[in-house]
């Protein structure tokens, strides 16, 4: 116990220090800004655009609040700031939701090593009638949407405006993948994902993963999981990261992940 203690406190440090504080643009169109108090990235609606770390105390909070819904509302941009767990001070959440912000479900952030879940999942293909895909055009994307709108039932307008950017500026760090089961002769997308790749930290990150509810349960959301985690391995990533959902997280945890932190989204819209 003392030393899993001792490497989630290493992972957690490591995720700080390479993924918040030292985060790179997402795109070339972004932009990070380290100010005395936050780490944050902007740009335009194709990017997104939120605080990434911050360090504040019960002195510091309100004022550094009140800072970043200036700079956002300047430049006409909805945001989020992503408050973690362990982030201060305690009642930092209070502290957002009372300056207008709209706390969504909370998330848990597992992490795993990339060499130990391509071991676990050794052997795992797409379950029999279902291909997987990665996408590079917008027919794909348009796909992709569309799961993820059935999946979640969330508008995926902004989300395939980003994806779009993401393969046009930044492909070499950005993999978009389709499930596609074949049908009675048709081509059906039954789940989506994406792959973030961060250069010089060695974190690569698991992005959407929804499954169509009738295709849930056979197996092709861990088929893509091992799929991307073969993906980072060639390309040299020691670590995978997911921001899973209550839905998803029983999965991760079977495969081989483990629970870091929680972390809960607060959206603040103009």
């Amino acid at each position: 116990d003392k030393l899993l203690a001792l490497l989630h406190d290493k992972l957690l440090a490591l995720l700080d220090i390479r993924m918040r504080r030292g985060a790179q643009p997402g795109t070339p169109a972004a932009r990070i800004e380290h100010t005395p108090h936050v780490v944050r990235q902007s740009g335009p609606a194709s990017v997104w655009n939120g605080i990434l770390w911050s360090g504040l105390d019960a002195g510091t909070a309100d004022a550094a609040i009140a800072e970043q819904v200036r700079h956002y509302t300047a430049l006409g941009q909805d945001f989020e700031w992503t408050l973690y767990a362990h982030d201060r001070p305690a009642d930092l959440g209070e502290r957002l939701a009372a300056a207008g912000f709209t706390p969504e479900e909370p998330e848990t952030l597992l992490v795993a090593e990339v060499a130990d879940l391509v071991r676990r999942t050794e052997g795992t293909a797409a379950p029999a009638g279902i291909e997987l895909r990665e996408v590079t055009d917008e027919a794909g994307v348009a796909q992709v949407v569309a799961v993820h709108e059935a999946a979640f039932g969330t508008d995926g307008t902004r989300l395939g405006r980003r994806i779009l950017a993401q393969l046009a500026e930044s492909p070499e760090t950005f993999r978009v993948h389709l499930a596609i089961a074949h049908e009675d002769g048709r081509e059906i997308p039954v789940c989506s994902a994406r792959t973030e790749l961060y250069p010089g930290t060695g974190f690569a990150g698991l992005w959407g993963g929804g499954t169509l509810e009738r295709w849930r349960g056979r197996g092709v959301y861990r088929a893509l999981v091992a799929h991307r985690a073969r993906i980072a391995a060639d390309l040299g990533y020691e670590y995978l990261r997911v921001d899973a959902s209550d839905q998803s997280r029983p999965i991760l945890e079977r495969l081989g992940f483990a629970a870091l932190t929680t972390m809960t989204p607060f959206q603040y819209g103009l």
